[in-house]
């Protein structure tokens, strides 16, 4: 069976309850081919495009702490923007299309979990709000 390295999702998989910025976007480091004098940044080995990262909160009420803000790689010819805040809120609402996610096992110490980092092609504002998205109980 050859199963994929990156699996696709979309958005209101991996974040139902929404998912809103927290840091600005800014491109990835490559640190393996870094030196102390000069930087260089990461490229996707598929694409050959630039790395781009931001952080964001998962909506998610119930999401353990450890899995609550979790940084997404953007694959992007240029730097994305993100949107435009909502008045009065301190967070940044985004969605993320064109998203994979890819598995793996974080290790802390004596204890093994699994984890998935997310990749996306394009950051936009929501169509409507993280409520909307709430799935039915």
């Amino acid at each position: 069976m050859a199963m994929p390295r990156k699996i696709k999702v979309t958005f209101d998989d991996a974040f139902p309850y929404g998912a809103f910025a927290v840091s600005a976007v800014t491109e990835v480091r490559d640190f393996d081919r870094s030196t102390k004098e000069r930087a260089v940044f990461a490229t996707d080995e598929e694409t050959g495009l630039p790395i781009w990262s931001v952080d964001v909160i998962d909506g998610d009420p119930d999401a353990r702490k450890a899995d609550r803000t979790v940084s997404i790689k953007i694959v992007s010819k240029v730097q994305p923007v993100l949107p435009a805040k909502a008045p009065g809120s301190p967070f940044t609402q985004v969605v993320f299309e064109g998203m994979t996610a890819t598995p793996y096992v974080a290790e802390n110490g004596n204890r093994a979990r699994l984890a998935w980092s997310f990749r996306a092609t394009e950051i936009r504002a929501p169509r409507h709000s993280a409520a909307a998205n709430k799935p039915a109980a």
